[in-house]
């Protein structure tokens, strides 16, 4: 779906612009995505597969739920609204712990030019992983992995062929973030 999105400063300031999703991404525009990582009370992490239909990162592994903020939606509603078109599941917003924004600017040999600020939050995962329902051509897969395997799978990552590995460092701040809200329950 080619969705209208608001178009930011490269300082992740609004613009008062907005253009379609195949332009931000053809010109490079910077835009706002929301980032949700559930993770369990016991301390696992939930992956999704990236879709085999995704002209990006196909099959590999990542962040539980994720999309970009339509024109007019705060980030929380995006959150809230990704979380059920992806997976199924229903969240309010003050399930959302928010543990900061990352920019992510990268270009892929597709032509896709992707600036975007990651809005990243944590939720708790209090429903079993079989009550998810993965969104087709979005979400190939979900899993539960523990943090160890998690920082294992990481550790690895340029040659697993598991994660994006343009995304190592991203996924290291969300690992430490994770771990911090985890020693605070």
């Amino acid at each position: 779906m080619d969705e209208l999105i608001d178009i930011l400063t490269k300082e992740g300031k609004p613009s008062g612009k907005t253009a379609l999703k195949s332009e931000v991404h053809r010109k490079g525009l910077y835009h706002n995505t929301a980032h949700i990582w559930f993770y369990t009370h016991d301390g696992q992490i939930l992956l999704a597969q990236r879709a085999a239909s995704k002209s990006i990162c196909p099959l590999l592994w990542d962040v539980s739920v994720a999309g970009h903020v339509d024109a007019g939606e705060t980030i929380e509603e995006a959150a809230i609204r990704e979380t059920q078109e992806e997976i199924g599941l229903i969240i309010k917003e003050n399930d959302l712990f928010k543990i900061g924004v990352f920019p992510c600017f990268q270009s892929y040999e597709n032509g896709i030019v992707d600036n975007e600020f990651h809005h990243t939050y944590l939720v708790e995962l209090k429903v079993s992983l079989e009550k998810l329902k993965p969104q087709p051509g979005e979400v190939e897969a979900l899993e539960l992995v523990t943090v160890k395997s998690f920082k294992s799978l990481l550790a690895n990552s340029e040659s697993n062929a598991y994660f994006v590995a343009s995304n190592r460092d991203y996924y290291e701040m969300v690992l430490e973030g994770l771990i911090e809200k985890l020693s605070y329950e």
